[in-house]
């Protein structure tokens, strides 16, 4: 899909845009369900007159629409403003409604997991950092000597925003269940780009995103297994079940639910393709010379490819790139501007410099081989205007 963007001249310029792990484009079918709620449609769910009632409709459309993406019941589904508020949710929530004191999490988590592990640790709670190998795949056996009875839940993400890595998630969720802690998976970038069965991978806690998945900003879910207790942290009129109180974002919620419903439906071939598509670029990339990828080969989500480039800023190839109307970016964008080298990079043994010198690609279903053609052609022109 080639975008339209404005520049600082309002003028309407054509780009291709490689930076899907950051957020997508709202698909036209998915605006087209969220219109009416801005609109005509614009009751609140709470109320019980006839526009009440068609908001309320659209809600629960909603969430059964993302419960059969997951394979579970449309009640264990709690919409939240995105994954952000979902990973605090289930990680707060379910470790003091436990009881129990220890939370086992990876080294290569978003931010969002690390950020409250390190205040519930703040709180006196235990908090197990697992190491990650070299292509940034939980060590399992340092898992096994980590967890025990005394656990109340483990967090690993099912794909990795930076460099793409899957998970083995049923693998860890089953050693959870063995000391009755709980699992819960981080699965922003892995939602509709892999095959999840929360029942079969014996999942009790998931969080998801809609602006990743071509759906509105604003607005995610949690998966919460029944009989999973959570303490709510959003306190008010008890809405969600009573786990996340505040008026449901209708409009996005909507958008979400058509979000989802699009990308399963054409799933199977969409991996497909988005998997050809990164495999001719990281095929590409490596035969410039002072490349080299981040991440696995195989293990890696169908949308990812990473790269490190000697001699040169990840930024300042960004920019040069953004220059011929290419979007890309070097790691997470919620980490965007700092002056950190990316904790991923760093845990699979990149020094900071390698670290600052890196490239993150990310495709949608909506990615062309044209586009991938003109990214490929322009690379290692961008290359040569960053070394400079």
């Amino acid at each position: 899909m080639i975008y339209l963007s404005g520049n600082i001249k309002h003028e309407m310029e054509r780009c291709a845009y490689f930076d899907n792990g950051a957020t997508t484009a709202v698909a036209k079918e998915v605006l087209d369900v969220m219109m009416p709620f801005f609109t005509a449609d614009f009751g609140n769910p709470g109320s019980i007159h006839s526009m009440g009632t068609v908001a309320t409709k659209a809600v629960s459309d909603a969430r059964a629409k993302i419960a059969t993406s997951v394979n579970c019941r449309p009640s264990e589904i709690i919409f939240t403003s995105g994954g952000t508020e979902s990973d605090g949710l289930a990680l707060t929530g379910a470790v003091i409604a436990s009881g129990k004191k220890k939370i086992i999490t990876s080294a290569v988590e978003h931010s969002a997991v690390l950020e409250t592990c390190r205040s519930l640790k703040g709180r006196g709670y235990e908090v197990v950092i697992l190491p990650v190998d070299g292509e940034g795949i939980v060590n399992i056996g340092e898992l096994r000597k980590a967890i025990g009875d005394d656990t109340a839940l483990v967090s690993v993400m099912a794909a990795n925003n930076v460099i793409g890595t899957i998970q083995p998630i049923k693998e860890i969720a089953e050693i959870a269940k063995e000391h009755n802690a709980l699992f819960h998976t981080d699965a922003v970038q892995a939602f509709t780009k892999k095959d999840i069965d929360v029942a079969r991978d014996r999942v009790d806690l998931m969080s998801m995103s809609s602006h990743k998945i071509h759906g509105p900003k604003g607005v995610g879910a949690l998966y919460v297994r029944s009989g999973v207790k959570l303490r709510p942290q959003v306190l008010g009129g008890g809405q969600e079940g009573g786990l996340r109180s505040s008026t449901e974002n209708v409009p996005g919620i909507a958008g979400m639910g058509k979000a989802a419903e699009l990308a399963m439906s054409s799933m199977k071939d969409d991996v497909k393709r988005m998997t050809k598509m990164r495999d001719r670029i990281i095929g590409e990339v490596l035969k410039i010379k002072g490349s080299y990828l981040n991440g696995p080969v195989k293990e890696r989500s169908c949308s990812n490819a990473h790269f490190g480039f000697e001699g040169v800023k990840g930024n300042d190839l960004v920019l040069a790139l953004s220059k011929m109307n290419i979007m890309v970016s070097t790691a997470s964008a919620c980490s965007a501007g700092s002056t950190e080298p990316s904790h991923v990079l760093t845990a699979i043994g990149r020094s900071p410099a390698e670290a600052f010198s890196s490239l993150r690609i990310t495709l949608s279903r909506y990615t062309t081989d044209g586009e991938v053609g003109i990214l490929l052609d322009s690379l290692p022109r961008a290359l040569k205007a960053a070394r400079k």
